[in-house]
């Protein structure tokens, strides 16, 4: 089975030889990168940004392995489609729209692999259906080996804007007050965010990577007040830029973007080049492309077998991936779990060392909604289930639970059908806002699967230290599609029978 690496390379070698490809599915004025083999090279494989390319099968970060180790080689998503394929047509908009957010963060392209010229590329990837989204991620180190990754998230803009902007490389230097004059040694100019936030921000994560040995950035939380003091810093988040050894400090005073805060910087240096510059790489280049060009000649002869890299994608995506070969297998699904009394819901979701819970509060009798949401996340829990994903667990809380009532009332939500998730040992949760469908449900879990989003306290009394009454052995019905205990150890879990299905999701 060919490395990951081995893929990404022969991807960069079948581009450079390449002719230019025919018009596909995105124009020049689409926000997305149409790619074809002459403009690979330039666009992609030296890019200081991060890519997507075409093919709603398989969305890749690719990052060049023959790229100038000083560049920061940001991430690149990359689409592999046919313009014929309905799935892919229907994906277009939320692309587009990712490509929009992603600008200046990381570059989206695609590749149609409906193009004769394109199709031993694709068959090199592994590309078996459309869309299918592949994340190519470059190493920390130079020289280091790319991380290639399946796309498996919701095919929605901001799952796919999550996705991207969480893997972006960070060179970010964390800065304390006893590191300041270590961080501020040396004549070259630096760049300081102070923030109350204890996480590093795409866009700054972005801006070290365009300026990675040019200008030093870093990030100061507000509670490092040597520092604060020190430039005399009011409100956050607050930029200031030391233009050099000696020199005044000059704060930033206007919007936190990436064009703005890089004119800033202008005035003490300019990013790394993107493209990466033409010259000497470009000769180098030349016997290199010819040197691929008889290798690819020799890969041809055999067929390459497809890359384990499109599995998961494949597997989690049956029921919406259209084939270019066999039927996609798909699977029944697997309802969530019922929480039947009030013990039961304490022990999984309310002690005080619960993880993330997402609870279905819904009407005992039928209704249109509840039927939908539980639905929705059956959908999901099979997905996650086969696609191997460690997300958190899913629970149906019928109204009929005598706890369901006190726990709308201390959340004071009030709708016939609500959506929530809750973590009792971090004391937050959220509310669900929109339609009960599928995808808008699965967008959701993606944030919080990504810490985005705005989170409520959760009030203490519901939270309790140990359950109350011993709990009623639960029927075989309800251990169907139970999950273990929330704060069980992923890496403890064992094949579930077939006839309890378990999956316990990824705390954050």
């Amino acid at each position: 089975m060919p490395h990951p690496t081995a893929l990404v390379a022969a991807l960069t070698a079948a581009l450079a030889a390449l002719p230019a490809a025919h018009a596909g599915m995105y124009t020049k004025n689409s926000p997305v990168l149409q790619v074809d083999g002459r403009s690979y090279s330039k666009l992609i494989a030296k890019s200081n940004h991060t890519s997507v390319r075409g093919n709603p099968v398989l969305v890749h970060c690719v990052t060049s392995l023959r790229a100038p180790a000083r560049l920061g080689m940001q991430l690149t998503i990359v689409e592999f489609y046919a313009p014929w394929c309905g799935h892919c047509q229907n994906l277009k908009p939320a692309y587009e729209k990712a490509a929009r957010n992603l600008a200046g963060l990381a570059k989206v392209a695609a590749i149609d692999c409906d193009d004769d010229a394109n199709k031993q590329l694709c068959g090199s990837m592994g590309v078996q259906g459309f869309p299918t989204l592949k994340i190519v991620r470059p190493s920390k180190k130079p020289g280091g080996r790319p991380v290639v990754e399946d796309y498996q998230g919701a095919r929605t803009a901001g799952a796919i804007t999550e996705a991207v902007a969480s893997k972006i490389n960070n060179h970010v230097v964390r800065v304390a007050d006893k590191d300041l004059e270590s961080f501020l040694e040396g004549d070259g100019p630096k760049v300081l965010l102070f923030t109350e936030k204890g996480t590093t921000s795409a866009l700054l994560r972005s801006v070290a990577i365009d300026y990675l040995d040019v200008v030093s950035v870093g990030q100061v939380r507000n509670k490092e007040k040597a520092a604060v003091e020190k430039f005399g810093v009011e409100k956050f988040p607050t930029l200031v830029l030391i233009p050099g050894a000696g020199k005044d400090p000059i704060t930033y005073d206007g919007e936190l973007n990436k064009k703005d805060i890089a004119a800033f910087l202008s005035q003490v240096a300019q990013p790394n080049p993107d493209p990466a510059p033409n010259g000497k790489d470009k000769a180098k280049d030349k016997p290199k492309a010819e040197k691929k060009d008889k290798k690819d000649k020799k890969q041809a002869k055999s067929k390459p077998e497809p890359s384990k890299e499109a599995e998961p994608e494949e597997s989690a995506e049956a029921s919406t991936a259209t084939t270019t070969g066999s039927a996609t297998q798909t699977h029944e699904v697997v309802p969530i779990a019922t929480v039947t009394d009030a013990n039961m819901l304490v022990e999984k979701c309310l002690l005080a060392k619960s993880h993330t819970c997402v609870l279905a509060l819904v009407p005992s009798e039928t209704s249109s909604n509840g039927d939908k949401v539980v639905a929705s996340l059956s959908q999901l829990n099979t997905k996650y289930l086969h696609g191997h994903r460690h997300l958190f667990p899913f629970f149906a809380v019928p109204s009929s639970v005598g706890s369901a009532s006190a726990l709308k009332d201390a959340l004071e939500i009030s709708g016939e059908v609500e959506l929530i998730a809750l973590n009792a040992r971090r004391g937050w949760w959220r509310r669900y806002e929109g339609d009960f469908g599928v995808e808008s449900v699965e967008g959701w879990i993606d944030m919080i699967r990504m810490g985005e989003g705005a989170k409520n306290k959760l009030p203490k009394e519901i939270v309790m230290d140990e359950v109350q009454a011993e709990p009623e052995a639960p029927s075989s019905s309800t251990e169907t599609a139970e999950t273990r205990p929330t704060d069980a150890e992923p890496e403890e879990e064992t094949e579930p029978p077939e006839a309890t299905h378990s999956i316990v999701h990824e705390e954050l």
